[in-house]
């Protein structure tokens, strides 16, 4: 993962975007990490398999245990050389035994489709590593098909920061970093067209977006629209800018036909900011889900990108802030740390994962979560919208009939829902932030519904 790619500086201006869970989800990935007190690997190939519609894991090894762990599960695996075995890949007898080693002995029972050589070398700025990473990516590709393996190709994931923005962002001027485009970046892109391998890239609104502007960063409103002055073409959101950049920038060298996959992006549910949350994660990673199926962007319209959300798991084994330790989809015992669709009939857990929490009554021992008196309508409909589709609130008390329908307020309904959530998400200020359209408060508001 990327710590921080350059910041794109992007105006904002305000409109309303509702979400739905999409009909069926097909086609996503994850990223499969491994610090913490996680399940062992065949645990959870049998849970993706068995429970959820993920087809597709990346883990950031070759850890042989997990890739036989995925033997017969139909679920296809990206594995990565560690960085530091990068140098000796550029010697074809070294590369030969690396593949006889790693992949030869679970090929073709575990689906293997892709080899990452390293991940983000450009960033680590090891001069040893970035002269060697084409070299080891030629012979590891010399090496399967040496070995008779014609399935699995070869790339590996860069950060974003590989792009130089120019002309206050505009995307369509997006152009890879001078010494690195044509040197080193223009031959792997003509690597990829010869071998019909993608170029990945890891897009992380969340490294590099403006505090005053985070709406714009996770797909949420109010935002400003952001007209390229170069194109005429509409952004509505970070991601795409990040996206069209990448594509710019490859079409400037020549390489606009090569394939691109998105080898990780997601936001943290909880860190040491009020812009992290269950709801805003969830709504970031519902749209990512979105352009994976066939979206595009505004220069790549109805364009499909293979996925692979970051993470998994919540790892609490791993170092740094607290978001550090918040990426994951679900929780350790397989629970949703919140729902984007991808669990089967709305399950829960598998494993042995514990069940989703029930919801609590709307009260919280002196703590209630309530709409600000400012909040608008579109805000109060949208945080009804998004508790009641993908919150995971049972949402029948504020409908005909139920115990929160009468008085029929906007406010108030939208106050329930919202309470509810904070309620079923451990009453954190980050539950209750709603894009700052929510407050918590000591006692219960007089016009509550129960």
């Amino acid at each position: 993962m990327a710590n921080a790619p350059p910041l794109i500086s992007l105006l904002l201006l305000s409109a309303a975007v509702f979400l739905t869970l999409p009909a069926a989800i097909s086609s996503i990935g994850v990223n499969y990490g491994t610090l913490g007190n996680l399940p062992p690997p065949t645990q959870v190939a049998n849970f993706l398999k068995t429970q959820t519609s993920i087809d597709s894991v990346k883990i950031f090894n070759v850890n042989p245990d997990i890739i036989r762990a995925f033997a017969g599960t139909g679920i296809s695996l990206v594995v990565t050389v560690p960085n530091g075995d990068i140098p000796a890949l550029a010697n074809g007898v070294q590369a030969r035994r690396w593949v006889a080693a790693n992949i030869q002995p679970f090929h073709p029972q575990t689906k293997i489709k892709y080899i990452s050589v390293g991940n983000e070398i450009l960033l680590s700025g090891d001069d040893n590593m970035i002269k060697n990473l084409l070299p080891a990516m030629k012979n590891l590709n010399a090496a399967l098909f040496h070995a008779g393996v014609k399935d699995i190709k070869v790339t590996t994931a860069h950060s974003l920061n590989i792009i130089a923005y120019e002309l206050n962002g505009a995307p369509s001027s997006g152009r890879f970093r001078p010494g690195w485009d044509k040197g080193v970046l223009a031959p792997i892109l003509a690597f990829h067209r010869e071998t019909k391998s993608p170029f990945v890239v890891n897009p992380y609104p969340y490294f590099g977006f403006d505090p005053k502007n985070v709406n714009f960063a996770i797909f949420r409103s109010p935002y400003k629209e952001v007209r390229d002055p170069l194109t005429g073409k509409v952004y509505t959101n970070m991601y795409d800018t990040l996206m069209d950049s990448t594509y710019s920038a490859m079409k400037a060298l020549g390489y606009g036909d090569v394939d691109i996959v998105v080898g990780e992006t997601g936001w943290p549910s909880a860190c040491d900011a009020p812009w992290c949350s269950p709801e805003n994660a969830a709504w970031f990673n519902l749209n990512i889900i979105k352009r994976a199926q066939g979206q595009g962007t505004p220069l790549m319209p109805n364009r499909r990108f293979e996925t692979y959300i970051f993470g998994l798991f919540n790892e609490e084994g791993k170092p740094g802030p607290t978001a550090e330790r918040n990426w994951g989809l679900f929780w350790p015992d397989f629970s949703p740390v919140y729902d984007v669709g991808l669990l089967r009939n709305k399950q829960a857990g598998g494993g042995g994962g514990r069940p989703a929490p029930a919801l609590p009554a709307p009260s919280g021992g002196g703590k209630w979560c309530v709409a600000k008196s400012e909040a608008t309508d579109a805000q109060l409909q949208g945080n009804i919208d998004w508790v009641c589709n993908q919150g995971g609130v049972d949402c029948k008390p504020i409908q005909t009939g139920g115990s929160c329908s009468n008085p029929n307020s906007l406010r108030t309904q939208a106050s329930f829902v919202m309470n509810a959530y904070f309620q079923k998400n451990g009453r954190t200020d980050q539950s209750c932030y709603f894009s700052g359209s929510g407050v918590i408060v000591g006692e219960q508001p007089k016009q509550w519904c129960v």
